[in-house]
């Protein structure tokens, strides 16, 4: 027997956990980030219209190197706010470690972290929001300490973060929930236990467990997107926003 359609999910424990939180008065901010986009296609297009629709803007992690001089004005069009996805996407991971651009120790890492703010400052002037996105949501203290000092102003990884800042100026934003399952089908993960893992982060914030004051965050991919899954976000994304959870989006501080 296949997968049920999306429609068919259980959405009570997610809107159980959000009735409680408004019945303690606590808040939960909720924001979106779209990670690895470099030019205008039909699958950004068609998150745009879905942002649109859900009226939730989408922080789109953008790829600098490999940014598309008409993506600027195209994003300028839609409901997406412009960040900073790394600098080239590329793996420089040694044997034995997992993927990432920013984690394993080499020379030209903050080289890449400015060159990739310069450019994207050229390329989005006062549109951009100085967030650095790492890929793969990982990255050495290291490089975290001078980000900073290079002109960024928030850093967004992937899990509950543990404490407000990263760094001294660097305020951290994460993400929380990704749909996809990537070391499997890369189709939708199973409905019930992506509900059940919201859930539990926004009961979270009523126990204190979690930040309380950290957006909600929900990763998508919009390139490499499936209808299961393009269903899935727009249904828990108005879930999320019927339920009381406020849109977060990060302020431009020019």
């Amino acid at each position: 027997m296949g997968r049920p359609p999306v429609t068919a999910v259980d959405w009570g424990p997610l809107r159980h956990a959000l009735a409680a939180c408004r019945s303690e008065g606590i808040d939960v901010p909720f924001w979106w980030r779209d990670d690895d986009a470099t030019h205008v296609t039909p699958a950004l297009q068609k998150l745009a219209q879905l942002a649109e629709r859900v009226v939730l803007p989408v922080h789109l992690a953008i790829i600098p190197a490999h940014a598309s001089p008409d993506l600027p004005a195209a994003c300028a069009e839609m409901l997406t706010i412009p960040v900073i996805h790394g600098w080239s996407h590329t793996d420089h991971s040694g044997p034995d470690e997992k993927k990432n651009e920013f984690l394993t120790p080499r020379a030209t890492a903050t080289e890449d972290s400015a060159e990739a703010l310069s450019r994207m400052r050229k390329l989005f002037t006062t549109d951009l929001r100085r967030m650095f996105v790492p890929p793969w949501n990982r990255i050495s203290a290291e490089v975290v300490s001078v980000l900073s000092r290079q002109g960024y102003q928030a850093i967004s990884t992937f899990g509950p973060r543990p404490a407000s800042h990263a760094a001294p100026g660097l305020r951290q934003v994460n993400t929380h929930l990704d749909p996809i399952w990537w070391r499997g089908t890369r189709d939708l993960i199973d409905p019930d236990q992506l509900i059940g893992k919201a859930s539990a982060h926004v009961t979270a914030r009523i126990q204190g467990e979690e930040d309380q004051s950290e957006p909600f965050g929900i990763l998508t991919h919009h390139l490499v997107h499936t209808p299961a899954i393009w269903s899935f976000v727009e249904e828990f994304v108005h879930e999320m926003l019927a339920g009381g959870a406020t849109p977060w989006v990060m302020e431009n501080h020019i």
